[in-house]
């Protein structure tokens, strides 16, 4: 069903969306729409950080040192 629609539907379904909404009503869902996502990337991020710290802290050399290592 959705295969079929083409540039014309989607141009129509544009329109109809547009007029229903207003330009004011749509960008302002824009806007929101593109400070989840940031929100969404810098959640990632922060857990990507957070998850290489705990490994790195977790691969520390913990070898005992000896008396003929420190000469």
């Amino acid at each position: 069903m959705l295969n079929n629609i083409g540039l014309p539907g989607i141009l129509l379904i544009a329109v109809v969306v547009l007029v229903l909404f207003g330009r004011g009503k749509i960008s302002s869902l824009m806007g929101e729409v593109g400070k989840g996502i940031t929100a969404f990337k810098k959640g990632v991020n922060d857990s990507k950080k957070e998850l290489e710290e705990e490994t790195s802290e977790a691969a520390k050399d913990i070898t005992p040192e000896t008396e003929k290592d420190k000469v």
